[in-house]
C-alpha cells in the first residue's frame, strides 16, 4: 500500500504526551494521483441529517482516508502498521491508533478484553511501556506483522471501530448537533478531532472551538452556519500551523473549505475534492 503523508495530532497531555517533533520524515512512493468511490446508500428506516447517517458516514471516512493514507480505500487501512517518522511510534489503523499516544493501548486492551488469547496481546506490557514516547522496545520485529495478522479478525477489526466512534467519531457528531451544525460541520470537527485530539492542550479540538466561538456564534447560539463553519476553519488552520508537520493545510484548504464555498452542508455527493494535490471524487 501506499506510505501515507504525514498527519500528526496535538494531544491531550494527560493522555498521549505531545513529543518534540523528530525531524521531517521522508515519505517514500509515489502518490496515489486520483481516486474514484460510489457513496454507500443510506440504509432503510435511518433518517438523514447527521453524519451518522450510514451513508454519510462511509464519506466522511472516505474523506478522511484520503488525508490519512492517500486512498478512499479505508477498509484497507484495518492492517495499515508503520513508524511515520512523527514521534509517535506505530501509526497503525483505520484512524491511525498510535503506539506513543494511548489510544493504541486502548485499542489492544479492549481487544484482549473481548478476544483474550489474540495475537497482539503479548504485546500489552511493552505498549503501556513505550506510552508517551517514540520508542518500540518490546515491539520490535514482530509487532507490525502481527498487528496484519491480527487485521485479518473481524473482532479486531470490531474493536478499531468502536474505539474510532468511542474517542473520535461520537463526541464530534455529539458536539456538532449540539451547536446545531449539519453533516458538513459534523465532518469538520471529526477531522478535527482526528488529526488534534480532544484534550487541553491549545490546540486540541475544544480550544480550536473556542477560539471560533471569539469569532462568530453557531447557529444553536443564534449564528448563522457558514459563518461560524469558516471561523472554525480559520482556528482549526491557525492550530494546524503551531506544528512543523502540519504546514500542508490542504486537507481544509482544498477540501472542507470546497464544499462550504458550494454550501454543500449536507455533503451530498458528488463530491471533488484535493488533498496534497491529488484528487478524489466520491460520485
Amino acid at each position: 500500500m501506499e506510505t501515507p503523508h504525514i498527519r500528526p495530532r496535538t494531544t491531550d497531555t494527560s493522555r498521549r504526551t505531545l513529543l518534540a517533533f523528530i525531524g521531517a520524515a521522508a515519505v517514500a512512493g509515489p502518490l496515489i494521483a486520483t481516486q474514484t468511490a460510489t457513496a454507500t446508500q443510506a440504509s432503510p428506516g435511518v433518517t438523514a441529517g447527521g453524519l451518522d447517517d450510514p451513508a454519510k458516514k462511509e464519506i466522511a471516512m472516505q474523506i478522511v482516508c484520503s488525508a490519512e493514507n492517500s486512498s478512499l480505500e479505508w477498509k484497507e487501512q484495518y492492517r495499515y502498521c508503520e513508524d511515520i517518522g512523527d514521534g509517535r511510534g506505530y501509526t497503525a489503523g483505520i484512524i491511525g491508533f498510535c503506539s506513543g499516544t494511548g489510544d493504541m493501548l486502548d485499542l489492544v486492551e479492549l481487544y484482549t478484553q473481548r478476544k483474550p488469547n489474540n495475537i497482539l496481546a503479548k504485546y500489552l506490557p511493552a505498549l503501556r511501556e513505550v506510552d508517551g514516547t517514540d520508542s518500540h522496545d518490546g515491539l520490535d520485529p514482530t509487532f507490525k506483522p502481527d498487528w496484519e495478522r491480527a487485521a485479518e479478525d473481524r473482532e479486531f477489526q470490531k474493536a478499531q471501530n468502536d474505539e474510532r466512534d468511542r474517542v473520535y467519531f461520537n463526541p464530534a457528531v455529539k458536539q456538532g448537533k449540539a451547536d446545531g451544525i449539519g453533516v458538513l460541520g459534523q465532518f469538520c470537527y471529526y477531522d478535527a478531532i482526528v488529526m488534534h485530539g480532544d484534550g487541553s492542550d491549545a490546540t486540541s479540538f475544544r480550544n480550536i472551538r473556542k477560539r471560533a466561538l471569539r469569532s462568530a456564534k453557531p447557529p444553536a447560539q443564534g449564528g448563522d452556519e457558514v459563518t461560524y463553519l469558516n471561523a472554525f476553519l480559520d482556528a482549526r488552520v491557525w492550530a494546524m500551523k503551531q506544528e512543523e508537520a502540519h504546514e500542508d493545510t490542504s486537507r481544509v484548504d482544498t477540501a472542507q473549505r470546497v464544499f462550504l464555498k458550494k454550501r454543500n452542508l449536507n455533503l451530498d455527493t458528488p463530491l471533488d475534492w484535493k488533498v496534497y494535490g491529488d484528487p478524489y471524487h466520491i460520485g
